[in-house]
């Protein structure tokens, strides 16, 4: 009997394991779209993005970002790293991948949301607990890039507009964005033609001021093939 017991929670332990591992994985099905929790983007070479953020799985990354966008925080700043097939970053007052906001830094908030096309993730360096204000959409998916870095929103509208970002690192044009704002807030666009106004130069977070490191995912390396060598000539005989 004992030795049944103990197969039986055996058993269960295993299935316990197994479904939470699976739960980690499956990303979580969307919540409704509401105003508070939606980002606009409008940007300088045309058109307004709109992004769902999700609180239910990285809630400290979304009210970063609300907090700053309702700053103002965002307005001017350029998308100053975009790589095509790959992904848009923006989000540094310093505009080369070192700066972020006077706020904290943010602890990790890995989940089960993958890197897929339109995702908003966010930017940080080689420390996993260093993201700050700096993101990045993606523009082709890289699933790689799963469990580190920190997905906090999907493109819901407008990817057309996210497609059309200068590319560059940096762009010689870059893309700025004219207005950051939360749906709730009812902030309706720039008017066409508008400059876009940059914000005052914050600091570099204490992450990217200690090493001066430009934050955001390293560009996944091209598959290499190797190439045979070609066979050595004939030795003549003397």
């Amino acid at each position: 009997m004992r030795l049944k017991a103990f197969l039986i929670l055996l058993c269960a332990l295993l299935f316990s394991g197994a479904a939470a591992a699976q739960a980690l994985q499956t990303p979580a099905a969307p919540p409704p779209l509401t105003p508070e929790d939606t980002l606009l983007l409008d940007l300088s070479t045309g058109g307004r993005v709109t992004i769902q953020l999700r609180p239910d799985v990285a809630p400290k990354h979304v009210e970063r970002i609300k907090v700053l966008a309702r700053r103002g925080f965002y307005n001017g700043l350029a998308f100053h790293r975009v790589i095509e097939g790959f992904m848009a970053q923006g989000g540094d007052p310093k505009g080369d991948g070192t700066g972020g906001s006077d706020l904290p830094d943010l602890a990790a908030e890995f989940n089960g949301l993958p890197h897929v096309r339109g995702a908003l993730s966010a930017a940080r360096t080689e420390n996993p607990n260093s993201a700050n204000s700096q993101f990045f959409i993606m523009l082709s998916p890289k699933l790689s890039l799963d469990g580190q870095y920190t997905v906090f929103g999907r493109v819901v509208g407008g990817m057309n507009f996210v497609d059309a970002i200068e590319r560059g690192e940096p762009p010689a044009n870059p893309t700025r964005i004219l207005q950051a704002s939360i749906a709730a807030d009812n902030r309706p666009p720039p008017p066409a033609g508008a400059v876009p106004s940059p914000s005052a130069p914050a600091p570099a977070s204490p992450a990217a001021a200690a090493g001066a490191h430009a934050a955001g995912p390293a560009m996944p390396p091209p598959m290499q093939i190797r190439v045979p060598d070609p066979p050595a000539p004939p030795r003549k005989k003397q």
